[in-house]
């Protein structure tokens, strides 16, 4: 079911990036839906869904930006690695917790590209911190959304297996 859901997940982030680059291509560089699939993914606890999710998300998105293939392949197994590491020790539970955990992956994750990238590219592709401001908030929005609709959907599905229950007896 897991993987279904990150599938699912996938799929949505894929829609979303090609819809926010037919509307506007800045819109793209404001919201990384990979990179929340992925963190979401990892938030589970599992360190094997983290790097497994990071690492399709990354190369989903490298195969649709046409960058270097492997740069976000390589920069999302790390942060979902290291989300599902933290997920372990810590219990998010709330919206605002996925906001600051989804927030600082994005800001991690940026770091890792631009250190990747300053390395195996001759030009140094520095974000300008207006735009790395905004990836990271728009990030953590969107996972926190995501977050507080997967509990929304969870309790009214299982409120209506209860009512259907009650219906039978």
């Amino acid at each position: 079911m897991r993987s279904i859901k990150f599938a699912a997940g996938l799929a949505l982030a894929v829609l979303a990036y090609a819809g926010a680059v037919r509307v506007t291509p800045g819109l793209a560089q404001a919201v990384d839906p990979f990179l929340v699939v992925a963190v979401l993914n990892a938030l589970g606890g599992s360190s094997l869904a983290g790097l497994a999710g990071g690492l399709a998300s990354g190369l989903v998105q490298d195969a649709l930006t046409g960058g270097l293939f492997g740069l976000h392949g390589f920069a999302n197994t790390l942060i979902g690695y290291a989300a599902a590491r933290g997920a372990q020790r810590l219990v998010i539970e709330r919206p605002s917790g996925v906001f600051a955990v989804v927030a600082v992956a994005a800001l991690a994750q940026q770091a890792v590209v631009v250190g990747l990238a300053w390395i195996l590219l001759p030009v140094s592709p520095f974000p300008e911190p207006r735009w790395l401001a905004v990836r990271v908030l728009g990030c953590g929005v969107l996972g926190a959304l995501a977050w507080a609709g997967g509990g929304w959907w969870r309790r009214f599905t299982s409120e209506r297996r209860r009512r259907r229950g009650q219906k039978l007896h």
